[in-house]
């Protein structure tokens, strides 16, 4: 029994890349290489043309390089190729610390604890407790293009920020724009700020 869980253990966090930590490597279906992830494939295609997570059917198991259909342990060696792991998304994670969760709502996995975020069905994403109930919907909010870098913000490995007016950009390129005294959303021009709030709190320091 100690030999099998230290087989199912052994090299955890050892094998991945920049995107993910993962003992396995996953065959595309739609060009039939091999590639760590769907992130390494979509970076490495020069027609552009992007991998379908659900559609993968194979992975190679890093540890003994066995190739095998689609599962967490590997079938030859026995070890776990993903501590997290996601039958539906064929996702393998070793790094649990993102608190992964599977969204049958959104239809991938995302990170950070699911008891931590809500799917608003009109935005069509799921967005932090924080907001239910206290952000302008907007349909499709999230399967649009971060309307700063343009990078595709509904499965982003970045983080996004949800604007008062209900559009939606990645907290980083929100972060950038405030450096460059933009100050409304470039989508609508819409105030990011409660103007009201700011200018009594301004009167109240003034008086």
């Amino acid at each position: 029994m100690e030999l099998d869980a230290a087989r199912h253990g052994f090299a955890k966090m050892g094998f991945g890349c920049k995107h993910y930590r993962r003992r396995c490597r996953i065959r595309a279906p739609c060009c039939n290489d091999v590639f760590h992830c769907r992130h390494c494939h979509n970076d490495s295609t020069k027609d552009g043309h992007e991998l379908d997570r659900h559609a993968v059917e194979s992975v190679i198991c890093l540890v003994c390089d066995t190739e095998q259909p689609v599962a967490q342990v590997c079938s030859n060696c026995g070890v776990c190729m993903g501590e997290y792991f996601c039958r539906a998304c064929k996702f393998f994670d070793d790094d649990v610390d993102k608190e992964q969760y599977h969204c049958k709502d959104c239809g991938i996995c995302r990170v950070g604890g699911k008891d931590n975020f809500f799917h608003c069905k009109k935005c069509g994403s799921c967005y932090s407790v924080t907001l239910r109930d206290k952000h302008v919907c907007i349909e499709g909010s999230m399967k649009n293009n971060c309307p700063i870098c343009y990078e595709y913000l509904f499965d982003s490995l970045r983080e996004s920020s949800v604007l008062r007016c209900g559009h939606t950009m990645h907290l980083q390129c929100f972060h950038e724009m405030l450096k460059h005294d933009k100050f409304t959303c470039p989508m609508c021009s819409v105030s990011i700020f409660d103007m009201e709030k700011f200018l009594r709190a301004l009167d109240a320091e003034l008086s």
